[in-house]
């Protein structure tokens, strides 16, 4: 696919798990997607963006995986024949216990599907296992030995959390399971017969790799069918209790953990507006990946553009420094009401600070790039024909967007924070080589801080959210006027008034505006997340939360009740108009 910056193209990011297919598992899938790539390719969008599809833990967000690599096994088409070694009546037999109708309904439970999917999946298994032809073996033999320098490790640790009920924390485990080298040596001290499960197990585990990355690779054809680009993610760090820190640990520092430093503006948590977001992510010991040339990242890399045309870094400045803790999230609010003395005691003197080094010093500050640099370099090569973005939000230090252009990865533009001497930034000054969107997974959509403007006009979230959608109507060039002056800090102009809210009209009046306004700037991709450009407020993730609702919202309707509607054909049809007014289709 031709996705060079060269071509202005715009896409829709949407999280798998939210979108509603005619024959879902209660979660969105690899038959939901492809029912969505067909639905936005009629629109006239080339790209789809998905946030992360690697195994999750306990908390199930996409941010936190057990494995840098293993696909999440929820994500699959299961339906007889797919995959080819389930049966109608396996099939039927896996599923009739389960309440469809009330399992589809509402949000994501988590717990009920992926048991579900994994008793289908072992149906499938049992199938393949028994009298699976020849030719099918020897595929998923051939698998197994090329993809042997992660999946049997990953095998593994899925094993062992399956003896440890379904708890991934290997530092809780017996002390036979606590290292991969006294794992092995535990399947290898098993009677007979109990080995020959576990490894009947491992098998199984790989079989469902197998299967996913043979579905994902069959979206992915069908996506360049239809002239979509797939869009993956990469998060910047990988969970503690993953199967790359168990069977790497010299490669990670298990004493400190990645995460934000402070935002007194975030107002949803009080943790991270004190302290900041902690990840609990290990950090990576950099000299230790040098010396194998970077082989788990390369790995890493490998994987997403097998079944992905381009790839998002998550907090891409992460690679140049990250801001660490010397506590784990669930010490938090142990440390929530400490004063920085009694922290410094609590901790026996280790602050929260950046890593390797802050930006204090012209000395540190090339460090840090030269390094980033480094690694990205790794990434970059690796990537190849992969066009590459990076989350650069956030607290960013000021060389990291000019270092991200120096290699070609394309930085994000978020209308609203975009500003130079306190003046929004027009979007006919965007860099090409960006991407621009009014929101992320984590951000509220526009049309929830519309309401939250206009409901709660006195509240101080109230007030933030009128000033986003006035920063917002700015970058439009919405003519409406209002009563109170937009003066954005140490520049006014009172030559503009935004509009008065409660005399404007969302559907008629902003929503064309903002959406013209994203379609027209510079950027070489136009992203518009799926709330946003439904006009709903629901949310899917609150950030330096574990709000159990984050990464459980799905969208109220069906991709077809979505395309059988006539409002949503309207402004869909709105939608095309623009794409072509703005050479985007």
């Amino acid at each position: 696919m031709n996705l060079s910056p060269d071509k202005k193209i715009a896409g829709v990011l949407v999280p798998l798990f939210a979108l509603r297919g005619e024959n879902d598992l209660g979660i969105g899938d690899l038959g939901a997607l492809r029912e969505f790539i067909d639905c936005i390719a009629e629109i006239g969008f080339t790209l789809v963006q998905l946030l992360p599809i690697n195994e999750t833990g306990a908390d199930n967000s996409p941010y936190n995986a057990i494995s840098a690599i293993a696909i999440e096994p929820t994500t699959l088409y299961l339906a007889p024949g797919s995959p080819d070694d389930l049966t109608r009546n396996d099939f039927e037999n896996a599923i009739s216990q389960t309440d469809l109708a009330n399992l589809r309904r509402g949000r994501v439970r988590y717990q009920q599907v992926k048991g579900l999917k994994q008793r289908i999946l072992e149906k499938a298994f049992a199938n393949f296992s028994g009298h699976g032809d020849k030719q099918r073996q020897s595929e998923f033999e051939r698998f197994c030995e090329e993809e042997s320098s992660w999946l049997r490790d990953y095998a593994l640790f899925r094993v062992l959390i399956e003896q440890n009920k379904g708890s991934a924390a290997w530092d809780e485990w017996p002390p036979q399971h606590q290292t991969m080298e006294s794992a092995r040596n535990w399947v290898r001290d098993l009677p007979q017969e109990q080995q020959s499960a576990v490894t009947r197990l491992l098998d199984f585990f790989c079989y469902v790799q197998w299967i996913a990355q043979q579905q994902w690779r069959d979206i992915k054809a069908h996506a360049e069918q239809r002239g979509v680009a797939l869009m993956g993610d990469i998060p910047f760090g990988v969970s503690y209790y993953s199967a790359d820190v168990f069977s790497r640990p010299d490669e990670f520092l298990l004493d400190w953990f990645g995460g934000a430093p402070p935002e007194p503006h975030f107002k949803d948590d009080a943790f991270t507006q004190k302290w900041g977001q902690n990840w609990g992510i290990p950090l990576y010991r950099w000299s230790a990946m040098r010396t194998n040339n970077f082989q788990w990242w390369r790995e890493r890399v490998r994987a997403t553009r097998s079944v992905f045309h381009l790839f998002r870094i998550d907090h891409v400045q992460g690679f140049y420094r990250v801001y660490a803790f010397p506590w784990r999230p669930q010490r938090n609010k142990e440390f929530l009401p400490l004063d920085q003395h009694q922290m410094l005691e609590r901790t026996a003197g280790r602050a929260p600070h950046f890593v390797p080094r802050d930006d204090n010093t012209p000395e540190d500050r090339e460090a840090n790039k030269r390094e980033g640099e480094e690694y990205l370099r790794v990434i970059m090569a690796e990537a190849g024909a992969a066009r590459v973005a990076g989350e650069d939000l956030g607290v960013v230090p000021d060389y990291v967007r000019p270092s991200l252009q120096s290699l070609g990865i394309a930085g994000f533009k978020i209308p609203q924070w975009e500003s130079r001497d306190g003046m929004i930034i027009a979007g006919d000054n965007y860099e090409r080589l960006s991407v621009a969107t009014y929101a992320t997974h984590d951000h509220q959509p526009i049309r929830a801080l519309w309401h939250e403007a206009l409901d709660n006009p006195n509240s101080e979230t109230g007030q933030q959210a009128r000033a986003t959608i006035e920063k917002i109507a700015f970058f439009a060039g919405l003519p409406m006027q209002g009563t109170a002056v937009f003066s954005p800090p140490n520049q006014s102009r009172p030559e503009w008034k935004p509009p008065l809210l409660d005399q404007v009209d969302y559907e008629k009046d902003f929503y064309p505006a903002i959406m013209d306004a994203l379609l027209k700037c510079n950027s070489w991709i136009a992203m518009v997340m799926i709330t946003d450009l439904l006009a709903r407020k629901y949310r899917f993730n609150v950030p330096g939360t574990k709000a159990n609702l984050n990464w459980t919202r799905r969208i109220q309707r069906s991709i077809a009740k979505l395309r059988s509607s006539a409002r949503e054909r309207k402004r869909m049809q709105l939608v095309r108009e623009l794409l072509e007014k703005h050479a985007r289709v």
